[in-house]
C-alpha cells in the first residue's frame, strides 16, 4: 500500500473499526506528508450479476454505483465517506439476497432509498435520471411526495 498523496509506503494505521457491512475500515497515515486517508478491506464474494433493463446483464460494479452517488450529491454537502458508507450498505444488502443476479430496477431503487435519507437534492436528481422525467409536472410530482 502507498500514500495516494506522495507515494511513500511508510504508512500508519491509526483507527480500525468494522463497517456494518462487509468491510474493516482503516483510517491511515503516512509517515512522510502526515495526510491521512480511509482504506477499505473487503471479502472476495461471487460476483453479483446486474440485469439491465434490456434484459443485458454485466457484472456488478461498486465504482459505477459511487460514481452515480457522486453526480446525484454534486454540489450538495455530502462527503466521500457518507458516499462509500451508502455504496457498502447497498453493495452489503444486495449481497445479503439469496441471488446472485440483481435486476438493475432493484440497484436504483436502494440508492433512491439511500439518497432520499442522505439529501433531497440528490435524491430528486437522481430520481429524475431513474425514472426518466420527461416534463416538470413529474419533477413537482416527486418534490410533493418528498413534502409530506
Amino acid at each position: 500500500m502507498k500514500c495516494p498523496f506522495c507515494g511513500s509506503a511508510d504508512l500508519k494505521v491509526v483507527d480500525k473499526r468494522d463497517s456494518e457491512d462487509i468491510a474493516i475500515r482503516r483510517r491511515r497515515e503516512c509517515n512522510k506528508c502526515e495526510k491521512r486517508f480511509t482504506t477499505y478491506e473487503r471479502i472476495e464474494n461471487i460476483p453479483l450479476i446486474v440485469i439491465k433493463k434490456d434484459g443485458s446483464r454485466e457484472q456488478f460494479s461498486r465504482e459505477k454505483l459511487l460514481m452515480g452517488l457522486q453526480k446525484a450529491c454534486e454540489k450538495r454537502p455530502i462527503t466521500q465517506e457518507q458516499l462509500h458508507e451508502a455504496v457498502n450498505e447497498i453493495d452489503g444488502e444486495l449481497r445479503s439476497r439469496e441471488n446472485t443476479e440483481v435486476p438493475s430496477k432493484d440497484i436504483g431503487l436502494l440508492v433512491m432509498k439511500k439518497l432520499r435519507k442522505l439529501d433531497k437534492v440528490a435524491y430528486i436528481r437522481f430520481a429524475s435520471v431513474y425514472r426518466e422525467f420527461t416534463d416538470i409536472a413529474e419533477f413537482e410530482q416527486e418534490v410533493q411526495k418528498l413534502m409530506k
